[in-house]
């Protein structure tokens, strides 16, 4: 016998069970959103029932349904019906309230709970997780399918439940006033619930492919926007305007096979309903013509065959939003339950008892499915020392600082702050005792004041200021036509790349860190700034460990220790003087980036 075979995506009920599950903490307000949907519901099929009482009294009078419970004079029955009408239609109307009230209430807090989770989930998912993640797809995931699962919770819900209601209320009243039109009434409704789930297995694939093609053209979106600069300057707008159309195409389509299953739904559950509706009208005429049933009670079974089945009309737009939503569903609580790669240690860190020594021990690392690009690296950084990592690209340098702030965890071996192991550390704590000044410098869209003190939230004007003094910002920021309130623009569009990585530079300072590390800090800025930053890198780096990767030499020759990564290995290491002393890697760098080699070549 064959393997069993299962459903390789999970069923749009179990969705809503995940979803119950997440929402437990407003269960309260589920159940109090839910009996007004329900007491709703009721209070609008009275009125059906009173039309039939009325019926009633003026064909049968003081031998009435209410003529029976001791009001005899049909005047006063007909009151007692006028005052009945008005009391159902004020709770239906109080109850309809209440119900928007509170499912659009809900769905606002619901979608703000499940956006804040899954966004602050994802911070603390590790760097290796996002090298496969599209940027676009995780901004489909936490705007339009939040907001998908929104709009379904605005209307779909209580369509639902008022659909439920219906058919158990209507259905004790048929059962009640005349069993052999009940079962006839009620036939339809097994083909209605058969095509609701034949649509759900159909819809299922199809809704999924939807919020797929979404995040993929929200991913492209992104990647355009992004890359503005790079498509103008290869005049490649045609060719993306081309690439974007492909995939809004494909995204259409997918709608259009959800749309035509859906569509397909609704002519058969009219059919269905037509037959129950002249079934009601022809048997009840029947019976009530033979006097076997009484005028009140067949005008209340035609009037609530109406209400019985019309509102199964709906049940395909209802199920269709509702499919949408566990789509949706699916990969947001995917992305919420996506479990980290690495764990936080729970030893905590004190604020100002951090020295900064930094050691790797037997440390190897290669990236998921790629060659190794450390091996068997061991250094030793005193607290306050000053060492650079050189070395050609590729040779390892930013992943030895990657492993450090736990981007990433060694293959093997172990590393070090202050003797501790950093798996040991809280997680926030070791990141906290590390500035870390990258290549690429990312600001956020504010101020210059607000980008500077982004590590130290609440800090002074005045500390700000000294930070940009110390990265020999404050010249150019001065400048600017707000000063330190000028907004950079996204990303810092409106800074230089050598004035992006002075806020970058002075950012870390303010952040006043144990450790400081420079990663290709001063690539972006020309030489007499970068003169400058050295000369303020000596201020800064009193009292604090300094971690510099440079491929420009000569900002590493007072470095306390510099070593030469090659292959992922150190291969030499030793002070400025010391490795050009020695004439290997380092030796033949200096002598390409300083000029030498030429000279040489020309003097021979």
């Amino acid at each position: 016998m064959g393997a069993r075979r299962h459903n390789a995506n999970p069923t749009s009920i179990q969705a809503l069970v995940r979803l119950l599950r997440y929402a437990r903490g407003h269960r309260g307000r589920i159940g109090l959103a839910t009996a007004c949907s329900v007491l709703n519901k009721i209070f609008d099929v009275l009125p059906e029932i009173l039309i039939g009482i009325a019926i009633d009294v003026v064909v049968r009078r003081d031998q009435s349904f209410i003529a029976a419970l001791g009001i005899v004079e049909p005047w006063d029955q007909v009151l007692l019906l006028g005052v009945l009408t008005i009391l159902v239609w004020a709770f239906e109307s109080l109850f309809e309230f209440l119900l928007l009230v509170l499912w659009r209430n809900l769905a606002q807090s619901l979608q703000h709970d499940l956006r804040i989770d899954a966004y602050g989930h994802l911070q603390d998912l590790d760097m290796a997780w996002f090298e496969e993640a599209s940027t676009g797809n995780l901004i489909a995931i936490l705007n339009d399918d939040i907001n998908q699962l929104e709009r379904f919770l605005d209307g779909g819900a209580n369509a639902l439940i008022q659909v439920v209601t219906t058919v158990a209320a209507v259905g004790s009243v048929f059962f009640y006033l005349s069993p052999q039109i009940a079962v006839l009434a009620f036939m339809p409704i097994p083909v209605i619930i058969a095509g609701a789930f034949w649509f759900l297995r159909r819809a299922q694939p199809l809704y999924a492919g939807v919020r797929e093609r979404v995040g993929l053209l929200s991913a492209r979106l992104a990647n355009n926007i992004s890359g503005i600069a790079t498509i103008k300057s290869f005049t490649r707008e045609h060719y993306e305007l081309e690439e974007l159309r492909a995939d809004s195409e494909a995204y259409m389509e997918a709608n259009r096979k959800a749309i035509r299953v859906s569509s397909a739904f609704i002519p058969v559950i009219r059919m269905a309903i037509l037959a129950g509706f002249v079934a009601t009208l022809l048997l009840g005429g029947k019976l009530t013509l033979a006097g076997e049933m009484q005028a009140g009670a067949y005008g209340v079974l035609v009037f609530l065959t109406q209400r019985l089945l019309w509102p199964l009309t709906r049940v395909a737009e209802t199920v269709d939003l509702f499919e949408r939503a566990m789509a949706s569903t699916r990969r947001i609580l995917n992305l919420i339950e996506t479990p980290f790669g690495i764990q936080s240690g729970s030893r905590r860190l004190p604020a100002a008892g951090v020295s900064g020594a930094v050691a790797f021990r037997d440390v190897s690392f290669a990236y998921a499915g790629g060659p190794t690009v450390l091996s068997d690296i061991d250094l030793d950084i005193p607290a306050g020392a000053n060492v650079a990592l050189v070395g050609q690209t590729g040779s390892g340098k930013s992943t030895l600082v990657k492993l450090l702030l736990r981007f990433y965890e060694p293959d093997r071996g172990r590393v070090s702050l202050d003797g501790i192991d950093i798996q040991d550390i809280e997680l926030q704590d070791l990141r906290r005792a590390i500035g870390l000044v990258s290549q690429d410098v990312f600001l956020f869209h504010g101020t210059v004041a607000e980008n500077i003190a982004y590590g130290l939230p609440g800090a002074d004007r005045e500390a700000v200021i000294a930070a940009a003094r110390a990265a020999e910002a404050h010249a150019f920021i001065s400048a600017l036509p707000r000063g330190y309130d000028t907004v950079v623009g996204e990303r810092g569009q409106k800074l230089s790349g050598g004035q992006r990585q002075r806020v970058s530079i002075a950012r870390a300072v303010l952040k006043d860190p144990p450790v400081l590390v420079l990663d290709e800090a001063t690539s972006a800025v020309d030489n007499e700034t970068e003169a400058a930053i050295q000369r303020s890198m000596r201020i800064i780096a009193r009292g604090r460990t300094i971690i510099v990767i440079a491929h420009r030499l000569s900002t590493i020759v007072d470095a306390d220790r510099i070593y030469v990564l090659d292959g992922g290995r150190v291969v030499e290491q030793g002070n400025h003087e010391e490795l050009l002393t020695c004439g290997g890697i380092y030796a033949a760098l200096w002598r390409v980036q300083t000029g030498s080699a030429a000279a040489q070549r020309e003097d021979a």
